[in-house]
């Protein structure tokens, strides 16, 4: 067993994955030969206590490591953090779920030791490459047009910018690690939009397999991430990803005010009341959205959830007080009820996203 400092950090980030720590440290010391390695599992609290299980391997074995996140989520923010722990001259990334082969990795590493390329990437696509075993229809789709809507952003043709599994010098992540998105999904696809093309890439095929222990982390979020990152990417950094969901609850919060609006007006109520009414109900939806999606990274919970609810019916009061004022000024004017209504709430919703992000989610925003 090594004890010389490693070449290569292969972080690993986990959620419910217990089973597969001890089988990917095995397949890691089969494969890796004379390359000294370390891996860092990166947890986020997961339920199952895969970060119990990642320490008890580390008292066992000096190369494995284990940072255990409480309160933060993220894919992109775990592969960061592990990242940004090593010492060594090279960094992996690679799920713990055995879908990624690794004995691709020697082969990864021999082209940055070489300096043949600053990034290289695992690919799917590129030779014998293959990703049938491991990917639904769906998920095969949605990965053919999210390539093709990458390169735009990245200025380059990758074949495979989505891929989870690649390596790079450490000192270029730590050039770019400022920039990146750390609630994103697709941390690689941040990477290479960041370097702007001015780093050397290079692909290794392999062959993606399926899936043995653990749950997906493509899902719907995921899929939002990845949008957001694009837009954010396309927009120079004006519009950042949490921006955007928070303007898309807001919009999901528009369609409920007047809906709200409309049904207190034909139950009977005055229109000052039912703006009232709605404005609250229309308040704390977003409330719960923006907790569940917006900043699920940070989410509130138990009483602290119950105190950011509070918390953001005080912020958004001169915002309330603005939506209602204005709205019950145009309905007195003209008597359409659902431009009164949509004026009143973009009037509310110019505050609302900053005085949320200092005074309900208080950590540092993306």
């Amino acid at each position: 067993m090594q004890s010389i400092s490693p070449t290569v950090t292969v972080v690993a980030p986990t959620f419910n994955e217990s089973q597969n720590l001890p089988r990917l440290v095995a397949l890691l010391d089969k494969t890796m030969g004379d390359i000294a390695w370390e891996i860092v599992f990166v947890d986020d609290d997961s339920p199952d206590g895969t970060w119990k299980v990642a320490k008890q391997l580390s008292q066992d074995d000096p190369r494995v490591r284990c940072l255990r996140r409480v309160g933060r989520r993220g894919l992109a923010g775990a592969c960061i953090e592990g990242a940004l722990s090593s010492a060594a001259p090279y960094v992996a990334v690679m799920d713990a779920d055995l879908q990624h082969d690794e004995t691709i990795l020697p082969a990864m590493i021999a082209k940055l030791q070489n300096d043949e390329a600053d990034i290289v990437i695992g690919s799917r696509f590129v030779g014998d490459g293959s990703a049938e075993e491991g990917f639904s229809a769906r998920r095969a789709f949605a990965s053919k047009v999210a390539t093709h809507l990458s390169s735009i952003v990245i200025g380059r043709q990758v074949s495979d910018p989505m891929s989870g599994f690649f390596a790079l010098k450490r000192e270029v992540f730590e050039t770019v690690a400022p920039s990146l998105i750390s609630s994103g999904f697709k941390i690689l696809l941040d990477i290479l939009a960041s370097t702007r093309g001015q780093v050397r890439v290079a692909e290794v095929p392999y062959h993606f397999r399926s899936r043995q222990e653990g749950l997906s982390k493509f899902d719907s979020r995921a899929m939002m991430d990845f949008l957001g990152l694009l837009v954010h990417r396309l927009t120079g950094g004006a519009i950042s990803v949490r921006f955007l969901f928070f303007m898309i609850v807001g919009a999901i919060g528009l369609a409920l005010h007047l809906v709200v609006l409309r049904i207190g007006m034909l139950a009977g109520l005055g229109f000052e009341v039912a703006q009232s009414l709605a404005t609250v109900i229309a308040m704390t939806s977003n409330f719960l959205i923006n907790n569940l999606l917006t900043y699920s990274d940070m989410k509130l919970r138990g009483l602290s959830a119950l105190g950011g609810l509070l918390k953001f019916y005080v912020v958004c009061g001169v915002g309330a007080l603005a939506n209602i004022g204005v709205a019950s000024w145009l309905f007195v004017s003209n008597e359409s009820w659902w431009i009164a209504g949509i004026a009143g709430v973009i009037v509310g919703a110019t505050f609302n996203y900053t005085m949320s992000s200092i005074f309900v989610w208080r950590q540092q925003q993306n």
